[in-house]
């Protein structure tokens, strides 16, 4: 598909987001998921793609020779090369985390680009003030033993005994005296893996269960005083984050590093991307 070229902000119509805060919740997702597809250079290339696709949430038209510029300034000099990005692209496309456009000039001649983001297809964050029916409130508080049968009689219905191995059991045996369908075992655990990412300590794994469990007890606990809480996902999220955060300045302060992360990939503060070496 081509299309005529023009300054980002005329394409908001291809936009799949909201906010930015929801384009950065989406890209933190892609890249918990897909990661390890892409090497160290490529991953430089994709990040400095997402920067600058902040303006417009999820869409970029810059060119590439602009893009890499970028990367060989902030690396002095040494970024990477237009192969690397190219290589980057097609990995994207082909994982679906992007989509490409073509665009002309008005004589008809190629320019640059379009790279539109595509939303993460599943396992989505949930918007915080619509109410999902798969995690009413009242699913938890109204839980007795005729409900958890009907579930169990649903084909499409998976108990707590399928989810997968790589969910912590302490958390599996905690949340599934709540929540017994393995899926929705398995949304809440990954809540706590894309926080986990976002604050840059996926390997305190001992901290990471700690931190979760005493997360969702805290929901349960908000849930059962309030009743107020019109979707546990959203709100559960909310409370890793204050935990994390809280977690990772501690983790700062006792090395004494005297720069924070940014807690997202394009809040308008380069992010801490050391271990992000460009390297073909």
């Amino acid at each position: 598909m081509s299309i005529k070229s023009r300054n980002t902000e005329e394409f908001k119509q291809f936009s799949q987001f909201s906010s930015l805060q929801e384009f950065n919740q989406h890209t933190e997702m892609w890249l918990l998921e897909h990661k390890h597809d892409f090497t160290k250079g490529e991953l430089v290339g994709l990040k400095r793609l997402v920067r600058f696709a902040a303006k417009v949430p999820g869409v970029c038209n810059a060119k590439i020779g602009t893009i890499l510029k970028s990367i060989h300034a902030q690396y002095d000099d040494n970024g990477i090369s237009r192969s690397t990005f190219k290589r980057m692209i097609l990995k994207a496309k082909e994982l679906g985390i992007i989509t490409v456009f073509e665009t002309e000039r008005k004589n008809g001649s190629q320019s640059s680009n379009l790279y539109q983001f595509n939303r993460f297809p599943s396992n989505e964050l949930p918007k915080e003030e619509k109410m999902n029916h798969q995690y009413k409130t009242s699913n938890l508080l109204k839980t007795n033993n005729q409900k958890i049968n009907k579930r169990y009689e649903e084909p499409s219905t998976l108990d707590y005994s399928y989810v997968s191995s790589r969910v912590p059991q302490p958390f599996v045996h905690l949340v599934k005296c709540f929540f017994s369908d393995a899926k929705t075992i398995e949304e809440y655990w990954h809540m706590v893996q894309i926080t986990a990412f976002r604050f840059e300590c996926t390997n305190d794994t001992e901290e990471i269960l700690d931190i979760s469990i005493h997360a969702f007890r805290q929901l349960i606990g908000k849930i059962k005083r309030t009743h107020l809480v019109k979707n546990p996902i959203a709100y559960f999220y909310g409370i890793l984050k204050n935990y994390f955060k809280t977690f990772y300045l501690d983790k700062v302060s006792a090395v004494g590093t005297p720069t924070l992360i940014s807690h997202s990939f394009i809040d308008g503060i380069e992010p801490n991307w050391d271990w992000l070496q460009p390297n073909e």
